[in-house]
């Protein structure tokens, strides 16, 4: 079941209460609705991580954590997901949000330089920022999305193997019994 294989990775809320760094929000790492794997709980987990994760903003994992709350996901799991955009694939994915964003507001494109630089980037902010914003939005409702539906329908799966496997060995060991 997929609740044993994300237990053994989400770190235990008591740990995180301990941290000194983490004091201001310890009301919310208290709430133990926030802490608990099921289906729909991890479900909206992914739909909040990825959806704060495509934005490009700053303080993603604290919008990460308010939207768990807001929609009852797991908190670790939201806020933990908000890194699928690090420094490494933040470029790619919000340049790839721009070309998209480009591409549905039929603005010109500008072409990325070889040396991406943030001076470049603050230079060209104006004529970039509509279709970044246009961009990150559809693809983080789009990934929200995705990510929901593609959780209930692992789950579903693996309880349904699940059950499928107890049965066999149920009637294996009535046969056996016999």
């Amino acid at each position: 079941m997929p609740r044993r294989l994300l237990q053994r990775y989400i770190p235990h809320p008591e740990t995180l209460r301990r941290q000194r760094s983490l004091r201001l929000v310890s009301g919310l790492i208290a709430d133990p609705s926030l802490w608990v794997l099921s289906r729909r709980s991890v479900a909206n987990a992914f739909s909040v991580g990825l959806f704060s994760a495509m934005l490009p903003m700053p303080f993603q994992m604290a919008v990460a954590a308010f939207g768990a709350w807001l929609v009852r996901g797991n908190l670790p799991l939201s806020v933990g997901l908000v890194w699928i955009t690090n420094p490494l694939t933040m470029p790619l994915i919000f340049y790839g949000n721009y070309r998209l964003g480009a591409w549905l507001t039929n603005a010109n494109v500008r072409e990325a330089p070889t040396q991406l630089s943030t001076r470049w980037v603050t230079d060209r902010m104006v004529d970039i920022l509509p279709a970044l914003m246009v961009g990150s939005m559809v693809t983080a409702v789009g990934v929200a999305l995705l990510g929901n539906v593609m959780i209930r329908l692992i789950w579903r799966w693996q309880v349904s193997r699940s059950w499928k496997r107890r049965a066999r060995l149920r009637r294996r060991q009535h046969h056996e019994d016999r």
